[in-house]
């Protein structure tokens, strides 16, 4: 395995376009951050195209992370398939429409306080405000990043589960589903036990999250769900595509250790059947 930092990629770039280098898969976690990497990303993925002994697995291929990181695309795609979600108004680019065409039975089903979040800009929070009150809150916001379009959404309240506020996280990776407790107020991780899944009913989180997983199309995501009082889960936060796996052990609000395991675990059993096919083919 080598690990490509920004020390490395012009390097290895040069060597993957002069045929020296054979890459037989790819995980992506730096060209969202940085444009250095997309040159790399996007040669294997062309060459990937044509398929042969030389293509490469993705983890998560480009085109697909780029659909998915649309929020205002997977609401639309969410709703088309029937999955649940929070009442929401999309708008256009601020730099595109100035004017704040929302009708007020909208503002009113929107509920105070409402979120408003840009469509793309939202790694790790960016953007978001969660306690938005007014229609002036809206233009300010979108002034932030002018060339993007929002989501305005009502504020969807859990239910609680003993003492675990009912908002999930799940991470989808591969064919399987991993259910972590997500407290959306301290951002704190604990893993969904088998009794706790079975006990509070929780069958519909894996449901819909393979649903989800049909809709973006990507191998490893996360997404977070959330069961409201009446016992409705919603779709609160549509697909993470680049997911944190800081480690629980070193920050109070990473990923569960044990998490990061099975992830690991999933993506090593996944490559090695890759490279066994592969070799078979080559052979």
């Amino acid at each position: 395995m080598l690990v490509v930092d920004r020390s490395a990629v012009n390097a290895v770039t040069e060597d993957l376009l002069a045929g020296r280098t054979r890459v037989l898969w790819f995980f992506d976690r730096a060209s969202d951050e940085d444009e250095s990497f997309l040159s790399m990303s996007r040669f294997l993925a062309g060459r990937s195209t044509g398929g042969g002994h030389d293509a490469t697995l993705f983890i998560n291929h480009p085109d697909r992370v780029h659909h998915a990181a649309d929020k205002a695309t997977m609401h639309l795609e969410f709703l088309a398939k029937g999955l649940r979600v929070p009442f929401t108004r999309i708008l256009p680019p601020y730099a595109e429409h100035r004017d704040l065409n929302i009708d007020p039975a909208d503002l009113e089903a929107l509920g105070c306080p409402f979120i408003i979040k840009p469509a793309n800009t939202t790694g790790g929070g960016i953007g978001v405000v969660m306690g938005a009150m007014t229609p002036g809150d809206i233009l300010t916001h979108r002034r932030s990043h002018p060339h993007d379009k929002y989501l305005v959404q009502e504020t969807i309240r859990p239910a609680y589960f003993s003492e675990n506020r009912g908002w999930f996280r799940v991470f989808h990776v591969f064919d399987e589903e991993i259910l972590c407790w997500w407290d959306d107020q301290t951002h704190v991780y604990e893993e969904v036990t088998g009794d706790e899944e079975r006990w509070f009913a929780l069958d519909e989180l894996r449901v819909m999250t393979r649903s989800i997983a049909g809709i973006c199309r990507l191998n490893f995501f996360s997404t977070e769900i959330a069961v409201t009082a009446s016992g409705t889960f919603v779709a609160v936060d549509y697909v993470n595509e680049t997911c944190d796996m800081r480690l629980q052990s070193r920050h109070p609000d990473g990923v569960p250790d044990a998490v990061v395991g099975r992830i690991v675990r999933r993506f090593i059993s996944v490559v090695a059947g890759f490279q066994s096919h592969s070799s078979v083919q080559k052979s």
